[in-house]
């Protein structure tokens, strides 16, 4: 007998989750899991700074938000692999909000190369965008939080830090790499009342990672899940929301997967 998938849960609705919170978002624009994430943030209430290195994209990003939800983000153009575009992204969300309450890490980036096969570029662009990244922004953003005794970091990882795929080096080693950040940094934070955590999802389908993987690629990751589908990315921004939200208070140093693999 043919096994049937579940269906598809139903789309969430809101209760007030980030309510009148501040919150940042990185590498927002496009169809993935940050303009997911920033979408459901605003449906649960938060004041939103949306950023992207691509400004054309970030634009219509804003537009579709408020199309969606009645509220337009704020929005600022950072490429999170340039110091100074980082700074200028710190300056215009303390400009806007007055204090960040709710900053979420989402930038990466992806790829896929054998060992014997991958540049110096490969690696180290995979591990600036993927990692560096994070630290610089944590870096940035800590020291406000810090004064004020108060904020929420949330990290976006991959199931990949802990598991093996071919051709995914670079990109394993940067997403262990968040997590490991996120728990060292974390246990620094915590005496600030500061809580930094992560999220590992497994496979999440959006057109652009249709457009950079193989259709035989995606079955077969799909078919490893005990679903026999992959997240929607609101399924993923959900999680993201709940370390974000007051519900996750004693959490801290975590990574929480967002999968349906089999054991």
């Amino acid at each position: 007998m043919t096994a049937i998938a579940p269906p598809l849960p139903p789309y969430p609705t809101a209760c007030g989750l980030l309510r009148d919170k501040s919150v940042v978002i990185t590498a927002a624009a496009g169809t993935g899991i940050g303009f997911a994430v920033a979408r459901r943030a605003a449906e649960e209430g938060a004041r939103l700074l949306i950023s992207d290195f691509h400004e054309r994209r970030l634009g219509e990003a804003a537009a579709r938000l408020e199309a969606e939800t009645g509220h337009r983000p704020a929005t600022f153009v950072c490429d999170v692999t340039r110091e100074g575009d980082v700074q200028g992204l710190r300056d215009a969300a303390h400009a806007t909000f007055g204090a960040v309450d709710v900053l979420i890490n989402n930038a990466g980036l992806g790829g896929e190369a054998a060992v014997v096969d991958m540049t110096d570029e490969q690696w180290s662009r995979v591990l600036d965008v993927t990692l560096t990244s994070v630290f610089r922004m944590t870096r940035a953003f800590l020291p406000d939080m810090y004064a004020r005794n108060a904020g929420i970091l949330v990290n976006n990882a991959s199931v990949l830090g802990w598991r093996a795929q071919a051709g995914q080096a670079h990109y394993a080693a940067a997403k262990a790499g968040v997590m490991a950040f996120t728990r060292c940094a974390a246990i620094e934070a915590a005496r600030h009342n500061v809580r930094i955590n992560a999220v590992a999802p497994s496979i999440a389908m959006h057109p652009f990672l249709a457009k950079v993987t193989t259709p035989e690629a995606l079955e077969k990751l799909a078919a490893q899940e005990a679903f026999g589908r992959p997240a929607e990315v609101w399924e993923v921004a959900n999680v993201m929301l709940f370390l974000a939200s007051d519900l996750s208070s004693y959490m801290t140093g975590e990574t929480l997967s967002v999968s349906s693999q089999r054991a």
